[in-house]
């Protein structure tokens, strides 16, 4: 028999008041082992979801279990330290009175000084901060304090552990890096987490699972492959990575065409009709990310350069078509272009996406080389 889940929500709702309704209707599974992250802009109720998980706020229907134990429900509420959990503030929380090795201890008080010792040890050398183990938190770096808030979390062997934020008080690069290195440690530990964050290249560097938020809904909860190619709604194609809305036409049940050329699909294309044999003439949007148009001096297709951002290896040039549209393109940086120059570009869309035009769930379309 496999193991349950670390954690298993089912039509979780959270409200503010009587009125407010900052969760409706979550469902969501996080496998053990496993490192999930919640997106959204602010207010969308994904700091909701980590506080209810964590026992701090109250459940109003559905329910919270955590490695199979049911924790939160309408009926029952098992107290934040009865729960099996450790925490990681935005803000790192670490006592400054106390010693690398005397914080990440606190949370050992009940075990005998040996076990303690031993345990503060393997903490310091997994998040590599050995070293330090004598210094107060005033005399480390931020990346350093945020890695002695995750040893301290992780000293006690959460069952699940969760974090609000915890790379938001760091700079871009130091986020990036000490990112990938939380991850190692979760996964050189073996602990199942969940993290909300803003940031969405902060969640697909960390998270094998990543929940995207809208107005207390869980939109889509997916690997981030995914999230970015195969979005469930159009919010989560918008919020996700960046790409454009191009309109298309419906050929047949499984070919459009766009501006750029036609596009053929294995799957019956989401009509307005809803049916999948429908005639010519329905209209859908096509998603197209920046990767999906590739600059080719050779093609006779072109476009001009309205707009470029330089990112090192890499531009994203906005494009203008000649009805004035506008796509994105990803073209390797020794490609510099100037604005209002017109250059050759092609289709080479993996993953195409179609939207319907009254917003039900889109269907991927498969091109047909």
């Amino acid at each position: 028999m496999s193991a349950p889940p670390v954690l298993h929500i089912h039509g979780l709702r959270v409200r503010y008041g009587k009125a407010q309704c900052v969760a409706d209707g979550l469902d969501l599974t996080l496998a053990q082992g496993d490192i999930g992250c919640v997106v959204g802009s602010s207010g969308c109720g994904k700091t909701t979801l980590l506080r209810a998980v964590a026992g701090f706020i109250a459940v109003d229907a559905g329910s919270i279990e955590i490695d199979g134990q049911t924790v939160a429900s309408a009926e029952r509420s098992v107290p934040p330290e009865q729960r099996g959990i450790g925490l990681v503030f935005q803000d790192y929380a670490l006592f400054p009175h106390l010693r690398v090795d005397e914080n990440i201890a606190f949370g050992l008080r009940h075990a005998d000084a040996a076990a303690r010792r031993q345990r503060v040890d393997t903490m310091l050398e997994l998040v590599g901060l050995s070293a330090q183990a004598r210094r107060y938190p005033h005399e480390l770096s931020g990346g350093q304090q945020q890695r002695v808030a995750l040893a301290r979390a992780l000293a006690p062997a959460p069952k699940l552990l969760l974090m609000d934020e915890p790379f938001s008080n760091l700079d871009v690069e130091l986020r990036a890096r000490l990112g990938a290195e939380v991850r190692q440690i979760l996964k050189a530990s073996g602990t199942s987490a969940i993290l909300v964050t803003h940031d969405q290249q902060e969640a697909f560097a960390i998270a094998d699972r990543v929940g995207v938020m809208h107005r207390g809904r869980l939109e889509q909860w997916d690997r981030p492959y995914e999230l970015y190619h195969r979005p469930a709604t159009r919010y989560v194609a918008d919020f996700i990575g960046e790409g454009v809305f191009v309109p298309a036409t419906v050929l047949n049940a499984r070919r459009v065409a766009i501006e750029l050329g036609e596009l053929s699909g294995e799957i019956p294309l989401p009509c307005q009709g809803g049916c999948a044999s429908c005639g010519k003439g329905c209209h859908v949007e096509v998603l197209l990310r920046p990767d999906d148009i590739v600059h080719d001096d050779a093609s006779p297709l072109t476009a001009t350069v309205a707009r470029k951002i330089f990112r090192g290896g890499d531009f994203v040039y906005t494009l203008r078509l000649d009805s004035g549209r506008e796509v994105l393109a990803l073209v390797p940086s020794h490609h510099d272009h100037a604005i209002g120059e017109r250059i050759g570009i092609r289709l080479d869309a993996d993953h195409v996406v179609t939207f319907p035009a009254d917003g039900r769930p889109p269907a991927p379309v498969a091109v047909v080389r």
